[in-house]
């Protein structure tokens, strides 16, 4: 009996494995196939984009779409900008919110709770009721449809969450470690800099990551605060790829594809502190 139940239970959980590789395996599919079949897309030749064959590798495949998306359009000068936009925001956003979140967390002063709780309120409107504001401000100060107004509009919207976000892994780490370096000579800026920082180095792989997905993928904003096509962002000028009459789906599918390459850098070089970083906040030690 006892070596039936245990080849039934050995059965059952081989079963069960086969069972959860298979539900991965059709999830994986579902999120793989839209990105091949925008492969397939930018391969087609201009007179074969609609067709309906689901052959992943369309017949006489070509890279001309990816030709004309460097050589005939503005896409180099897009990505530039989007670049310079996206890291400029990230340094901002990651600057500002490991230092507020920590005054948050060290220290007492007047203002404090009501200063958390209008950060966390700014989260419950939409970006749409924000861009009006955004607007007046920026054109009041001549930088509408400038680089300046667009990296002030996305480190505004990013930085709140931001903060909490470093604020809450920062209660995790003991204050105790600071004050042993204050008792061995570091003065407060020192202890924060060597000690509490490099600590909290996973919050600060999220907050990067965070505030570089929120500015390079971002179009409202973007579109309301930007009119100059030699400025375009490149969710901007992937949308003017898109018209009233027609839309060019071979330099949309190519221009998309290429989008994707930096952000998959980005997480490949982040991946070792991603998983630590992921739980930040949760416990609090």
């Amino acid at each position: 009996m006892t070596k039936n139940n245990s080849s039934k239970l050995n059965v059952r959980s081989s079963i069960f494995e086969i069972l959860k590789y298979a539900i991965l395996l059709i999830f994986s599919a579902f999120a793989v196939y839209p990105i091949l079949r925008v492969l397939t897309i930018s391969l087609r030749p201009s007179g074969n984009l609609h067709s309906t064959s689901l052959a992943i590798i369309p017949d006489g495949a070509t890279l001309q779409n990816f030709i004309n998306l460097f050589t005939q359009q503005l896409f180099l000068r897009w990505l530039g900008n989007s670049l310079l936009v996206t890291i400029t925001v990230t340094i901002l956003g990651v600057a500002l919110a490991s230092t507020a979140g920590y005054a948050f967390s060290r220290y007492k002063f007047k203002g404090k709770e009501f200063g958390m709780l209008s950060l966390i309120a700014t989260q419950m409107f939409p970006v749409t009721m924000l861009l009006l504001p955004l607007f007046l401000i920026l054109v009041k100060l001549h930088i509408y449809d400038t680089f300046l107004g667009l990296i002030i509009a996305y480190s505004a919207t990013a930085l709140p969450f931001c903060i909490w976000q470093m604020k809450g892994f920062y209660d995790t780490i003991p204050v105790s470690l600071e004050e042993a370096a204050k008792i061995d000579g570091c003065n407060e800026m020192t202890a924060f800099t060597r000690v509490t920082l490099p600590l909290a180095a996973p919050a600060l792989v999220i907050t990067a990551l965070f505030t570089f997905m929120s500015a390079w993928s971002e179009y409202l904003v973007a579109a309301v605060l930007i009119s100059d096509r030699s400025k375009y962002t490149i969710p901007l000028g992937l949308k003017s790829f898109q018209s009233n009459f027609d839309t060019e789906w071979g330099l949309y599918a190519a221009g998309s594809l290429v989008v994707m390459i930096p952000v998959i850098i980005l997480f490949v070089v982040l991946s070792r502190w991603l998983v630590s970083g992921l739980t930040l906040g949760s416990v609090k030690g």
